[in-house]
């Protein structure tokens, strides 16, 4: 936090408040508001297309050459999530989150504003990549040494919560761990960051998530499972495949297969 208060006016930098609610009463100055929920095409259960996103960053400031820097309330299940479709589409080590989010910044006691940015266009050339993406197809077909990591609820992950889903239940062979294991509980001012790298790996091990494996993380709409991704990649796991559909693509699925059981399950959240 204390290097974006030095270097968030620099030129290349653009600052993306993904917040739900909020913006207009207050937000880090020069911030532009993004709707995490426009990178998803959800007729498609998919990413929506790169034509679309590269408009919407654009209009935002975004180029080829930009550092992105991203919060949202200090959860990060939405920065997160705007941080692997960024990956995703080419800009792989350009995004950055800020822990603790707008809370942190504001218990800093550091500048905000109410004013908007002035209007700035950027040039994106995106292009997908496809080895940072899992399918249910190539799920069906058998990921070579892959771990399935269900980030959704508990009871999301038995089928005793299918939400407004066909199905209940977790694909079969999937680990449960759910996306905010990963947060320390808020302190004292309501702040939420981020567990330390020692406690995350300990937790990773035990639930046989491994790096020389590739890790499938998945949830509803792919973002708690983006959270997930973001986590992964910040200890440095070199192959991570979110399932993009999630659970809104197999749970609607008449021919996917699900699990009931609660073999695999396992909550860390009062570890």
């Amino acid at each position: 936090m204390h290097w974006l208060k030095n270097h968030y006016q620099e030129q290349n930098i653009v600052l993306l408040d993904v917040r739900a609610r909020g913006y207009e009463s207050g937000h880090i100055p020069g911030a532009y508001w993004l709707d995490a929920k426009a990178l998803k095409d959800s007729s498609r259960c998919t990413f929506a297309a790169a034509d679309a996103l590269a408009y919407l960053f654009e209009n935002v400031g975004v180029s080829n050459d930009s550092t992105i820097i991203v919060y949202d309330d200090g959860g990060g299940v939405l920065a997160a999530r705007v941080f692997y479709v960024l990956e995703y589409y080419g800009l792989k080590d350009q995004v950055k989150l800020l822990n603790g989010g707008f809370a942190a910044w504001t218990t800093a006691s550091y500048e905000t504003t109410t004013d908007l940015p002035p209007a700035s266009k950027g040039t994106l050339t995106l292009s997908a990549h496809s080895e940072l993406v899992a399918t249910k197809a190539s799920i069906q077909a058998g990921l070579e040494n892959c771990l399935l990591v269900d980030t959704r609820s508990a009871l999301e992950y038995t089928g005793a919560d299918q939400r407004s889903n066909r199905k209940g239940g977790h694909i079969s062979g999937a680990v449960h761990r759910e996306w905010n294991d990963s947060l320390e509980g808020a302190d004292q001012d309501g702040i939420v960051r981020f567990k330390a790298y020692r406690d995350l790996k300990q937790q990773f091990d035990v639930l046989g998530i491994d790096p020389a494996k590739t890790i499938v993380p998945y949830c509803q709409t792919n973002q708690r499972g983006a959270h997930t991704y973001f986590t992964l990649r910040l200890m440095g796991y070199p192959h991570i495949r979110p399932y993009e559909g999630s659970w809104d693509e197999w749970g609607n699925d008449e021919f996917t297969e699900v699990s009931q059981s609660n073999a695999s399950f396992s909550s860390l959240s009062n570890s």
